[in-house]
C-alpha cells in the first residue's frame, strides 16, 4: 500500500472519529428555559420548564368568554401565533404556549413524545386556572392538543386541528430536512447549518413563494438537536399507536379540522379532511384556498375568525353530517368577510 493511500485511510478514520464525537456532544445538549418574548413567562414544572405568555380579559366568572390556548407545531414557538392573537384577544383570554424542547422551554435529553408534551402544557394551565378552553394545534401541535383532550378532559372543551393529518404520512419534507435526521450527518449538518438552508427548509411549511420571515429560523436555531430529532420520531410513534380522528371520537369532543389547500408536507388535504368526517361525528372541516401548511401565518385573519366562530358555537348535534359543498359556503364567506 502506498504512502498516499495510508494518508487518506488515516485522514478517513480521523473524519469518522470526529464525526463520532460531535454526534455524542450534540446528542447530549441542553438548553435552560428562558424567556424569548415580549410578555413571556416560564412556568417552573417538574418534567420541564414551559414559557407561555397571556393576553386578553381574564375574567373567569360565568360569563366569561371561553379562554383560547395555542399550541404551535414542530421547529415552531409562540411567535407563529403574533398574527392571531390580537384579534383573539379582544374578547378571549389566550394563553400561548411553547412546548418542550421548543422557543423559550427548557430543551431536555428526552421527553418529547406527545403525551408527556400534553402533561407538561396541562399542569402550566391548571396553575393558571385555566379549564374549558377551545385548545388550537397547529400541526405537531395538533397532535398534543389531541393528547391533552385525551388526558385532561376538564381543561379542553373544543379543540382545532391546523393542518394535522389523522394518521402519520411520508410527507415531502425536502431533501435538507431529511438529510438532517439522518444519523450522525443529522449531528454534523445540525452545528454548521446556515441561515439560508433553513430558511429554505422551512419553505415546505407555507405555500409556494411565501417569504420565510427570519424570526421562524431564529425558533429553529434556539432547539437542540435532541429536541429537533426526537420530536416528530414521537409524534409519527403517536398516531401510529391510535390515529388522531379516532382518538377524537373517543374524547366526544367538538372537533374543527382547518387545511391549506396549497400543502406542500400534507398530501391530498381534502381527503385528509374526509377522513375525519368519516370517523368524528359532528366534525366541521375547512379547506383554506391560497395557504399551505400554515394557515395561522399565511392567513392570520381568515382563521382566527374560523377559531372564534367555531369557539362560540354550541355543542354539535353528533347525528350531523358535515359535507365539502357546506364546508366551501363557511370557507368563501369567512373570506369575504376578511383578507388574510
Amino acid at each position: 500500500m502506498g504512502r498516499g493511500w495510508k494518508i487518506l485511510i488515516v485522514a478517513a478514520v480521523a473524519v469518522a472519529a470526529l464525526l463520532g464525537l460531535n454526534a455524542a456532544v450534540t446528542d447530549r445538549e441542553t438548553k435552560a428555559a428562558e424567556v424569548t418574548v415580549p410578555g413571556g413567562e416560564i412556568v417552573r414544572l417538574p418534567g420541564g420548564d414551559l414559557q407561555l405568555v397571556e393576553g386578553g380579559p381574564r375574567d373567569a366568572g360565568a360569563t366569561a368568554a371561553r379562554p383560547i390556548v395555542l399550541i404551535h407545531c414542530f421547529t415552531c414557538a409562540i411567535d407563529w401565533w403574533d398574527g392571531m392573537r390580537p384579534r383573539l384577544e379582544r374578547r378571549h383570554r389566550v394563553v400561548a404556549v411553547d412546548l418542550l424542547g421548543h422557543g423559550g422551554s427548557e430543551k431536555p435529553t428526552s421527553g418529547y413524545d406527545p403525551a408527556n408534551q400534553a402533561d407538561l402544557v396541562a399542569q402550566a394551565l391548571s396553575r393558571r386556572g385555566v379549564r374549558d378552553a377551545t385548545v388550537v394545534g397547529h400541526s405537531l401541535g395538533g397532535t398534543v392538543a389531541v393528547a391533552l383532550a385525551e388526558q385532561a378532559p376538564q381543561l379542553v372543551d373544543r379543540a382545532v386541528i391546523v393542518d394535522t393529518p389523522p394518521s402519520h404520512e411520508e410527507g415531502d419534507l425536502g431533501l435538507i430536512a431529511r438529510l438532517a435526521f439522518a444519523p450522525v450527518t443529522g449531528e454534523f449538518l445540525w452545528r454548521i447549518k446556515p441561515d439560508f438552508a433553513v430558511k429554505q427548509g422551512l419553505e415546505v411549511a407555507f405555500a409556494p413563494g411565501f417569504e420565510v420571515p427570519d424570526a421562524f429560523v431564529d425558533d429553529l436555531d434556539r432547539m437542540t438537536f435532541t429536541s429537533y430529532d426526537d420530536s416528530p420520531v414521537a409524534s409519527e410513534e403517536f398516531g401510529e399507536e391510535e390515529p388522531l380522528d379516532r382518538r377524537m371520537k373517543a374524547t366526544g369532543k367538538p372537533l374543527l379540522v382547518i387545511m391549506g389547500a396549497e400543502e406542500q408536507i400534507v398530501d391530498d388535504p381534502p381527503a385528509r379532511l374526509a377522513e375525519y368526517r368519516q370517523t368524528v361525528p359532528g366534525v366541521r372541516t375547512e379547506l383554506m384556498r391560497g395557504v399551505g401548511h400554515s394557515p395561522n401565518v399565511e392567513a392570520p385573519a381568515r382563521t382566527a375568525n374560523l377559531v372564534l366562530d367555531f369557539t362560540a358555537a354550541g355543542k354539535p348535534d353528533p347525528r350531523a353530517k358535515s359535507t365539502p359543498r357546506m364546508q366551501d359556503r363557511v370557507q368563501k364567506r369567512e373570506a369575504v368577510r376578511t383578507r388574510p
